[in-house]
């Protein structure tokens, strides 16, 4: 199980595959530096960062999924773990950020349904809002994208969701490009997100 959480009221979770950027977007977020890597699974435990005069953190959240180097066991108890810390928390966390790579996602959502698998981004999704938590999914590398439109809607629709994606975009849908900093489609998402949760102190934080 995860080491023990910072006792903070109010929390924003990022969770996801790994290797899709959750790390360099918590950066971005934070302004501080995190781990990264091109190795997937360089995140094994949750990363947080606080603000304790306001009882607020941001949680990067282990990727799950295939890892190079680590066991089929060790991943699915990762999985595991992330699912108890979700559970465990949900009242706390005003919103998550479902990370998913823009150029490979809908291949990779594809070949799991076609070995009648539920994929791993698909089922994550259904889960954060089963649990009540408000998700924006942030479709990261879109500067490795041609057919924009073409990707969001074909995401929407493997997500339940109806396209076109555009009308998802203030709340569910934010295309970024983490490493090169554009991420304001996010911090727009997670603003909604935070006043309507009547949380507005807690704006300065998603505002560059």
């Amino acid at each position: 199980m995860f080491e023990a959480r910072p006792d903070c009221d109010d929390e924003i979770a990022l969770v996801g595959r790994s290797n899709v950027g959750k790390s360099t977007i918590m950066r971005e977020l934070t302004g501080h530096s995190v781990p990264t890597g091109q190795k997937p699974g360089v995140t094994r435990e949750p990363n947080h960062f606080d603000w304790s005069s306001q009882s607020f953190m941001f949680t990067d959240l282990p990727g799950f999924g295939f890892m190079s180097g680590v066991e089929g066991e060790h991943r699915e108890a990762i999985q595991t773990d992330i699912v108890r810390y979700i559970e465990d928390n949900a009242e706390s966390i005003l919103a998550a950020v479902l990370v998913v790579d823009g150029k490979s996602v809908i291949d990779i959502i594809d070949r799991h349904s076609d070995r009648g698998e539920i994929p791993h981004d698909v089922e994550m999704y259904h889960f954060l809002k089963e649990v009540g938590i408000p998700t924006v999914v942030a479709v990261n590398k879109m500067d490795k994208v041609d057919d924009t439109d073409d990707r969001l809607n074909d995401l929407c629709d493997r997500l339940g969701l109806f396209p076109p994606w555009q009308q998802y975009e203030e709340e569910v849908i934010a295309p970024i490009t983490a490493k090169a900093g554009r991420i304001d489609s996010l911090r727009t998402a997670l603003q909604h997100h935070i006043r309507a949760a009547k949380r507005d102190e807690l704006l300065q934080f998603v505002t560059a």
